[in-house]
Formats: C-alpha cells, structure tokens, sequence
C-alpha cells in the first residue's frame, strides 16, 4: 500500500509541529505543510493529498474560504478535511461540518489517540 499523502494547513508553527510530531508517531505519512489557504488550494491541484487538516483561521485566505475552494475543484469534491480551531466555541463543530469539512479538532492537537481515531476513520488506515 503507498503512503497517505496528508495536507496540513496551519498558519502557526507551533500548531503545526505539534500535529506533525503527532502524525509522525501514528503512522508513515507523506506530509505537506502550507501556511494559508491560499497555498493549500495550489497544493490540492498540483498534487492532491488523501487527507487535509485545515486551521480555520489564518491570514490570506482563511481556511473556511479555501474549503470551499478545494471542495470546488474535481479532485478536491471527496478528500476529507478535518477543521483546526483554538478558539473552540459551541456551534463552531456544526459550522465546519456545514462547510465541507468532514470532521473538527480543537488545537492545540496534544490527544494523539483522537487524531490516530480520525485518521483510521477518514483515511480506513490502520
């Protein structure tokens, strides 16, 4: 089986090296790092990921607007997105679930067994 190729979006360097160390210790993984939503729409379509982790607030293009961009393109309709929030307030899980994404974690990422269960859940990895 080839390795998952997964897309993580984040802005903030320390959320992202603490989610990166996280999937490094699950699994195998191909990983990109992009820090705007921007980059992450160009990242989809020049090679798109099996799965993406997208922060929600970020400067440039914000992660809700580029999930709905990615979600738009032909090979964006179907990989699953999980939202990244730190300000993690009531109805903001249902907000992204209404916007495309596929799943909600709240930042900073530090219960590995809940990313390991999304991951085996999103991506049928094991």
């Amino acid at each position: 089986m080839s390795r998952k190729r997964i897309l993580v979006v984040e802005d903030n360097e320390d959320n992202r090296r603490i989610l990166l160390y996280r999937l490094r210790k699950i699994g195998d993984f191909e990983i990109v790092e992009t820090a705007n939503g921007a980059e992450a729409v160009a990242a989809v379509e020049e090679s798109p990921p099996d799965l993406i982790f997208m922060d929600l607030k970020m400067p440039v293009m914000d992660g809700w607007e580029a999930t709905r961009r990615i979600r738009a393109l032909e090979q964006g309709r179907d990989i699953p997105i999980i939202a990244l929030t730190a300000q993690a307030m009531a109805g903001d899980e249902q907000k992204a679930l209404a916007n495309g994404c596929n799943d909600y974690l709240a930042k900073p990422v530090v219960d590995p067994s809940l990313v390991r269960e999304k991951l085996e859940r999103l991506l049928k990895f094991s």
